[in-house]
């Protein structure tokens, strides 16, 4: 009864179904920032590809594969050098991160058939950065029917290609999508 008279609030209040993920509260209060010296970005670029999970890497940035994927080929664009926010970014920098976002959006079309990307900067700790320190961009591929309630109701992903096997066919076919114009 008190659950009906609940979502019938939520109803009367905005419209929304809200999914309600508790779990999450230990990650928000206790998530921790590296520091500068252990910064996951800064440590990649001086390791091999493989073990950087690097799939490209360009002049002033790079483009590697995100540890904890939200999708298969969930990718990552980086500056080498460490600042927090895109403000601070040289006009070399945010070109590259641009263009190799857009290389990026077309190695995963052609590859994997993704229908559209989750593109985004979250700058600051307080925005949701995991690494706040040191400014990234995610590109999370999308594909019609890929959404599922396992990370709510199971607290499990499913992603259906290792990641060692997509930052491998990434890194080895990026070539084939590069804009002709560029």
């Amino acid at each position: 009864m008190e659950a009906e008279s609940s979502a019938g609030l939520g109803e009367q209040l905005d419209g929304f179904d809200r999914l309600w993920t508790p779990h999450r509260l230990v990650y928000i209060q206790n998530g921790q920032q590296p520091a500068d010296e252990d910064c996951p970005f800064c440590l990649a670029p001086g390791k091999t590809d493989e073990d950087g999970l690097i799939v490209r890497r360009g002049k002033t940035g790079f483009v590697l594969m995100n540890l904890f994927p939200y999708n298969s080929g969930h990718l990552l664009v980086c500056p080498y050098r460490h600042y927090s926010t895109l403000d601070i970014a040289t006009k070399e920098e945010s070109d590259e991160i641009t263009q190799l976002t857009q290389e990026a959006m077309r190695v995963l079309r052609g590859i994997s058939g993704t229908h559209g990307f989750n593109i985004g900067l979250n700058q600051g700790e307080i925005a949701g950065a995991g690494i706040a320190g040191h400014l990234h961009q995610h590109i999370v591929p999308r594909w019609r029917n890929d959404a599922n309630f396992f990370p709510i109701i199971g607290q499990t992903k499913a992603l259906p290609r290792l990641i060692g096997d997509v930052r491998e066919e990434l890194q080895q076919r990026w070539d084939e999508f590069k804009d002709p114009d560029s």
